[in-house]
């Protein structure tokens, strides 16, 4: 199964008796799912079929789906509220009498709201249904728009994260291969540092300096920090290659190579070995960058 973006855009367009209507699809990154639906007033009666074929075919990301509807040559006529407008005349002219002011003008009273009502011609009810049937189709022509849109963004993106990760690998190796951190390395650096201590004339207790070399070579050591690093790459490659959804997945890896990259910036002893520990830390932020964008 392919891998899928969590971006993407798609339209579509269509007509059916005196209805035209327009779909817009947009689709952002998201933790979960989160359909923002955006319909026309009358339109409610769509909205369980459009949920229900979006879930079916999106698990992650924020989509926001806007549909306008017009009718085509509907004819509005102008209707007064004679009701509201009577109530109206009959209210202004008693305030009007009581605080001596010159009643207002036709134009003002025919401007309140509610007194002149623009009303379109009434619905047939078997076009409605076929406009419904229309819009929805057409929705669905759109999903599968953005769903292909999506997929086409994952397959970029899986290039760029197997070169992220290939690059990762690549400094791993170049850490473990490292000379700065041989015991025969650790053990010069470690003597140098007792030679200098011992320049400055102070008195130590030898068996606590040993104790304490001891430990600064246990500390020294990044062999675990390699392992889990080479462990990581290794499931991450194996998820890139099954594809589906494995953004959350991915998501955890990517700390996971986060912490050990730190980790073994950290316990680096050696300039050399932090520059790489930098190297890969670089890597790793890119990666997990990306992998947000993933489903």
């Amino acid at each position: 199964m392919s891998l899928a973006s969590m971006t993407g855009f798609a339209r579509a367009q269509g007509s059916s008796g005196s209805y035209s209507w327009a779909w817009e699809l947009k689709s952002v990154n998201a933790k979960g799912l989160d359909f923002r639906l955006r319909l026309p007033q009358g339109w409610d009666s769509i909205e369980l079929p459009v949920r229900a074929a979006l879930s079916r075919s999106i698990a992650r990301g924020t989509i926001t789906g806007t549909l306008t509807v017009d009718r085509i040559g509907a004819v509005s006529t102008v209707k007064v509220n004679e009701d509201v407008l009577a109530s109206l005349i009959e209210t202004i002219g008693k305030i009007a009498k009581r605080m001596h002011i010159n009643p207002p003008s036709l134009d003002g009273i025919l401007g309140l709201k509610g007194v002149i009502e623009v009303v379109e011609s009434e619905e047939n009810d078997e076009d409605r249904r076929r406009a419904e049937s229309a819009i929805i189709s057409g929705y669905e022509k759109a999903l599968a728009d953005l769903v292909q849109m999506r997929r086409n963004e994952g397959t970029i993106l899986v290039k760029i994260l197997s070169e992220r990760i290939d690059q990762i690998a690549k400094l791993t190796a170049v850490a473990a291969a490292s000379p700065a951190r041989t015991p025969e390395a650790i053990q010069t650096r470690l003597a140098e540092q007792v030679k200098a201590l011992s320049a400055t004339g102070e008195k130590f207790d030898l068996d606590r300096l040993h104790q304490e070399a001891i430990l600064l070579a246990t500390k020294a050591d990044i062999c675990e920090e390699l392992d889990r690093l080479v462990a990581h790459v290794d499931a991450t490659r194996k998820l890139l290659a099954g594809g589906g959804q494995i953004g959350r997945k991915l998501d955890f890896l990517a700390q996971e190579l986060h912490r050990e990259s730190n980790t073994l910036c950290a316990k680096a002893c050696d300039v050399s070995l932090v520059a790489i520990g930098l190297d890969l830390k670089a890597a790793v932020e890119q990666f997990r960058e990306q992998v947000q964008n993933l489903e």
